[in-house]
């Protein structure tokens, strides 16, 4: 097993110490553990997908690849470009 050192806040080591204390275990156990966990959150979609699933696809006539290749939409648009007045 590989050694980590990783800072962290004062009030993210008060909560280690006495989740470590409350459940009689190291504080690196749970650190694995809440590590362990992330990656498996990962697969989730984030909570605000759920909030805008619906509108995804919503607009007709767009480019299928546009989430790929939004540099080259945009300069072929020359969105962005100072315009003169």
């Amino acid at each position: 097993m590989k050694t980590l050192t990783v800072r962290v806040s004062d009030r993210q080591a008060a909560e280690l110490e006495a989740e470590s204390r409350a459940r009689k275990i190291s504080k690196s156990d749970i650190v694995r553990e809440r590590l362990d966990n992330g990656k498996q959150s990962t697969s989730d979609p984030p909570k605000f997908y759920q909030d805008i699933a619906d509108l995804i696809g919503s607009i007709d006539g767009l480019p299928t690849d546009l989430a790929a290749r939004k540099k080259h939409y945009l300069k072929t648009t020359e969105y962005g470009r100072k315009r003169h007045r």
